[in-house]
């Protein structure tokens, strides 16, 4: 007799996605359960086709196995794509007109043993309290069950990585093919899902390509996929000194985070990045809206202002700057955490791929390398994320301690997400997060000396509130 209800562990239902470890909080049986949920919710909204796809892990082929099952259980039918990146299963999603959701099997830049589900919904991210809803049908068994009439969904394989590639070439329109085949760059894709199809993408492009580990493995047997750790790119920025290379290129561990050297080995860090593709895109197109994180700097919202456009923030999370993005009509987005988001001549959903495609539009235009992009930035004093331990009771009510002593002193604050305070010597954050039992923090000025201040006072707020580093 099949199961009629169904109970998540709590841990796994995330603000932005769903995941766990597996075998230890995440199950074939979860997997199962989110098919049922999501599939219902999207026949009682008058669909009935879901794009499927997945990362590389070890786990990720019997959990898709699952998630199909639980889909075509209530009518719906999988359009399987198979193993890829994250964005190739969003293009899959937007670009086909048979399609109203989109579900990625992936542990994302988290470790090997983990696993989770990125899901969308009508060209939307699903996330916040539509993952909760999944929870709470599943724990009431909410769910279609067809009756002897009706037939279970379909199984459909579709290959689109071809398609994607050809679709990810687009954004050279108009570039000077002969500009970009002086280009060298260095490629890492650190055993991801996004192997195959950098492979092909690379035959494609013009220029000079050197790649590491494009070989699909789910153990990472070279270095954790996320590039947003400076330690992840050591052996890109080798790459890149070896051969004298023009700019490197890093990867997460489903492609929607992008990491990038330059020329000399610097880090561009996603702001920074972000503030390259505000030129770009302003110069093209006046006037338009860029949203970024509250962590992001204020080199980006400062030079989106100086150059005509209109910048907003948004709090963190790719979710909620995806959703704002749509309700805006942003042509640009960002987030500290290396996702960024292109909708001037795409999607507007979080591509790697493409963002380095555009990278690489953005040096022709400019007329000047990534190296020299990257030296005309200003040189602003901040520190990296600060992310310590806060018990998952405690973190919430932590920040509005801060925020209310902040509020009855007169400080500038903007409470969007935690609270981000702006001081003569700078700004300075301090929010929690919404995947962890933890609070974050960031700090950003134009002198060393007045970053230490700032650090110094978010220590002093910490231990008003009997918390430390």
């Amino acid at each position: 007799m099949a199961q009629t209800t169904h109970r998540f562990d709590p841990t796994i239902l995330r603000e932005y996605d769903i995941r766990g470890v597996y075998g230890k909080t995440l199950f074939e049986a979860d997997a199962h359960a989110i098919g049922r949920s999501f599939g219902t919710v999207l026949r009682r909204m008058g669909g009935h086709r879901v794009a499927v796809g997945r990362d590389g892990r070890l786990s990720s082929p019997a959990l898709e196995e699952a998630l199909v099952a639980g889909l075509v259980e209530t009518g719906v039918d999988a359009v399987r794509v198979g193993l890829g990146p994250t964005p190739m299963l969003y293009f899959a999603e937007a670009s086909a007109p048979d399609v109203q959701g989109g579900i990625q099997v992936t542990g994302s830049h988290n470790p090997g043993d983990h696993n989770g589900f990125k899901i969308v919904l009508g060209g939307r991210p699903f996330f916040g309290p539509d993952i909760h809803r999944l929870g709470a049908m599943a724990a009431a068994g909410e769910w279609i069950v067809l009756n002897r009439n009706e037939a279970p969904g379909r199984r459909e394989p579709r290959q689109v990585l071809v398609a994607y590639v050809e679709r990810l070439l687009q954004g050279l329109a108009g570039i000077d093919a002969d500009h970009v085949a002086t280009l060298r760059i260095g490629w890492d894709a650190g055993n991801g899902a996004v192997g195959p199809a950098l492979e092909l993408l690379t035959t494609r492009l013009p220029g000079e390509h050197h790649l590491l580990y494009s070989e699909v493995d789910g153990r990472f047997p070279n270095h954790h996929p996320d590039p947003t750790v400076e330690a992840n790119l050591a052996d890109l920025r080798a790459l890149v000194a070896a051969k004298n290379l023009d700019f490197g290129v890093a990867f997460d561990g489903d492609a929607d985070r992008i990491g990038v050297v330059d020329g000399k080995g610097r880090v561009i860090d996603a702001d920074q990045l972000l503030t390259i593709y505000a030129r770009d895109m302003l110069a093209r197109h006046p006037g338009a809206t860029v949203i970024a994180d509250v962590k992001a700097s204020r080199l980006v919202y400062d030079t989106v202002r100086d150059l005509g456009g209109k910048p907003e923030m948004a709090p963190s999370g790719h979710s909620h700057i995806k959703s704002r993005m749509k309700e805006t009509g942003a042509l640009l987005g960002g987030e500290t955490s290396g996702h960024i988001f292109l909708a001037d001549d795409y999607y507007g959903f979080d591509d790697a791929l493409y963002a380095a495609v555009r990278l690489i539009a953005a040096t022709v235009r400019a007329g000047a390398s990534v190296t020299q992009m990257r030296d005309a930035l200003p040189v602003m004093c901040n520190t990296p994320e600060l992310r310590f331990a806060v018990p998952e009771a405690r973190k919430f009510a932590a920040v509005e301690e801060v925020r209310l002593r902040l509020a009855a002193t007169g400080a500038r604050v903007d409470d969007l997400d935690g609270v981000r305070v702006d001081t003569p010597d700078g700004w300075w954050l301090l929010r929690a997060s919404n995947t962890q039992a933890a609070l974050t923090a960031r700090a950003e000025s134009d002198t060393a000396a007045g970053l230490g201040r700032l650090v110094a006072e978010i220590d002093r707020q910490l231990a008003l509130s009997g918390l430390s580093r």
